[in-house]
């Protein structure tokens, strides 16, 4: 009785305006003082610095030639991983095997390890003698551009992947099988009627993997070779300035203007997709039913099951996890046992992994917190469609900032507004501003493919908005919550550029491993697979039980 008289008074609160629109102004505070400002100060704060780069034409031209070469990396992957995920998040999403759950946290594994390490393992993989190359005579992939797409495509792959099974596992299935007691074959009835539903989704991970290749920094840089990028220029001009090529105002420009044009360009881009995207005719509304039958049954979607997991494992997880292979053969040596012990340098490497799943665990919580009501708030137009739209395109900003631009500019806001402020806490608001935009554009995707019918309808028989809520909207976007929380913690776990900038003496599982990795001469290759190891095995486990304790056993 208490426990109904709670919700009772909360959902007579939830019914007064005052409430209501006391939450969603703090939604946007929240979104203004922790996620858009703190970056944008730090970069404004240099912002006199471009004056230095646009009077060094040479310095000019390779930012602009960088900046081009990320977009033009980052639309070709998304697009590709638009194309090869959908086949995978049906196979998880209506799969009736056994074996599936183990796929779908398998189809995780990119996403969780550190990317520092993501790049020296597809570096091993695909061009140095330890991997493929020492069949051939030289390396299968050089350093360069296609060895930066084959990266940013493994590492981008599951975020689509885990945006489109949530999607397609909130989808009521009623008019696709509709469609199919109609005569429509499965692929006519998906591509006619599942696929148009789910639309916003899709845009919505073409967006997310398109902001992660174009934010991504680390490995890149290790994977890139000659070639440049947006972040890959930014780390040389670093590189440029401790060697004392050139002085610290050409490097504050050089990052302040490509950081600039990063952001212009990216919001540019999601601006047409946002206008675009919902006038987009999802699906082709012809219909070959000769072609689509015989695509349709046994044969065709076999094969397709196939070639999707072949492509699955045999270009993303198993070069994602080749760093990792002398993980098992230092199981039977000394290193294995000193890592139980926690002796040398593993006492601080248990340390750092506990950090990184406690502040993985906070970030992933108070985005669950804050970014609700800014998914709905931005979903449902509560303010009007221009205020949603410019939301909309706030929320993206910190997705297109490199991961280091964006800890130095946090850093340098926070220590000179807050300069008492623990480093814990700047590790909170670092991980919180990287990882926002994956919960609330997955929740805001989720909760725009419900009907505002259904709302409208359940208060007008007299619910109040938290019953609505709570009856309605999570029950149909539980699944896309979940996944925007995996997205959330594994992002968190597997940062490392931002949180080498923004912390000094706190050093994340995904920091020291960098350090290992970079440093070869100090630390042995059985440490490095080691550790590498056991920071995915624990992953592995921690989102295979989340799998396990949350996921309803029934399928749609």
């Amino acid at each position: 009785m208490p426990k109904q008289g709670a919700i009772g008074a909360l959902g007579n609160l939830s019914s007064k305006r005052s409430a209501k629109y006391g939450m969603y102004l703090t939604a946007v505070i929240v979104l203004f003082a922790l996620i858009i400002l703190p970056p944008i100060l730090g970069i404004a704060l240099k912002w006199g610095s471009i004056a230095y780069v646009l009077g060094r034409r040479d310095l000019l031209s390779r930012s602009l030639i960088a900046v081009q070469n990320s977009f033009t990396i980052a639309l070709l992957v998304s697009a590709l991983g638009v194309i090869a995920g959908i086949p995978l998040a049906w196979v998880i999403a209506r799969s009736k095997s056994k074996w599936i759950k183990i796929v779908d946290t398998l189809a995780d594994i990119p996403f969780i390890v550190p990317t520092s390490v993501l790049g020296y393992s597809l570096l091993l993989f695909w061009s140095l003698p330890e991997g493929l190359s020492s069949l051939f005579e030289s390396s299968i992939v050089s350093p360069g551009w296609l060895l930066i797409m084959l990266l940013h495509f493994t590492f981008s792959y599951p975020v689509i992947v885990r945006v489109v099974v949530g999607a397609l596992l909130d989808y009521k299935r009623e008019y696709e099988n509709a469609a199919r007691t109609l005569g429509a074959p499965p692929f006519v009835a998906a591509r006619t009627v599942t696929f148009s539903v789910i639309k916003p989704s899709l845009i919505a991970a073409f967006i997310l993997a398109f902001a992660r290749s174009i934010s991504e920094t680390g490995a890149t840089f290790i994977v890139a070779g000659a070639f440049e990028n947006g972040p890959v220029f930014i780390q040389h001009m670093k590189e440029s300035l401790s060697q004392g090529a050139i002085t610290q105002a050409e490097y504050d420009g050089a990052t302040v203007f490509t950081s600039f044009m990063l952001i212009i360009v990216a919001l540019l881009i999601f601006l047409v997709i946002r206008i675009v995207g919902p006038k987009l005719k999802l699906p082709v509304k012809k219909i070959y039913p000769a072609v689509e039958g015989k695509l349709s049954y046994t044969k065709a979607c076999l094969s397709r099951n196939i070639v999707t997991l072949l492509v699955f494992f045999l270009i993303v997880l198993v070069p994602s996890l080749f760093v990792a292979r002398t993980a098992f053969s230092a199981i039977l040596t000394d290193t294995f046992a000193e890592s139980v012990s926690g002796s040398g340098i593993w006492g601080e490497y248990w340390q750092s992994l506990a950090l990184s799943y406690i502040l993985a665990g906070v970030v992933t919580l108070l985005n669950v917190l804050i970014g609700l009501p800014m998914a709905i708030l931005i979903a449902r137009k509560r303010l009007g469609s221009l205020f949603s739209a410019v939301l909309d395109l706030l929320v993206n900003v910190p997705l297109v900032v490199p991961s280091i631009a964006l800890g130095v500019s946090l850093r340098g806001f926070w220590k000179e507004t807050v300069a008492f402020a623990p480093e814990m806490l700047l590790l909170i608001f670092a991980h919180l501003a990287i990882t926002y935009p994956y919960f609330v554009k997955s929740m805001s995707a989720a909760v725009e493919r419900i009907s505002i019918d259904m709302e409208d309808a359940s208060r007008t028989l007299g619910a109040k908005p938290l019953i609505v809520f709570k009856t309605i909207v999570l029950p149909l976007t539980k699944y896309s919550i979940l996944s925007g929380a995996i997205m959330v913690f594994t992002r968190s776990v597997s940062e490392t550029g931002a949180t080498i900038a923004v912390v000094s003496t706190l050093k994340t599982a995904p920091v020291v491993l960098v350090d290992w990795v970079t440093h070869p001469s100090q630390f042995t290759a059985s440490q490095r697979g080691l550790g590498s190891g056991f920071l995915m095995f624990f992953s592995f486990l921690i989102l295979l039980a989340l799998r396990l304790a949350i996921r309803e056993k029934g399928r749609y």
